[in-house]
């Protein structure tokens, strides 16, 4: 799973996803893009297992770009325990995705592969997305 090697803030505060996204929403690296239409957390094992069905799918050819990192990190309290005593220690970690924002990029691969990979990878995600094509 991706994870940051250090962060500044152990614990953040949880933030808003309000507004859309004004960086990552082009495609600039790849020929197909995942973008996503609804703001979301996207946590490290969704993205892996996006990787996973768009490298299986396009059968280890092509590139693919995964253009966005889980920064923030979610602290959970363990169950059943009563109010107060503190914020829970760090469990796992989201990207934070707007309305816009670039998920995967693939090329190399033909069209139909392509828009096949990010059909399936899309299954994947807990937002609507739509895949664009440079043009």
């Amino acid at each position: 799973m991706l994870s940051p090697k250090r962060t500044k803030f152990r614990k953040p505060h949880r933030g808003n996803l309000k507004g859309i996204a004004t960086k990552g929403n082009t495609i600039t690296f790849g020929e197909y893009g995942l973008q996503s239409l609804d703001a979301a957390w996207i946590t490290s094992r969704q993205i892996e297992a996006g990787r996973r069905v768009i490298s299986r799918t396009a059968k280890r050819g092509g590139k693919i770009y995964i253009r966005i990192f889980p920064q923030k990190s979610i602290c959970a309290r363990p169950a059943e325990t009563r109010m107060g005593s503190g914020k829970g220690s760090p469990d796992y970690w989201v990207a934070v995705v707007k309305p816009g924002r670039i998920l995967y990029e693939i090329k190399g691969v033909p069209d139909n592969i392509a828009q096949t990979a990010l059909e399936l990878a899309s299954a994947k995600m807990p937002v609507r997305t739509r895949i664009l094509k440079l043009e």
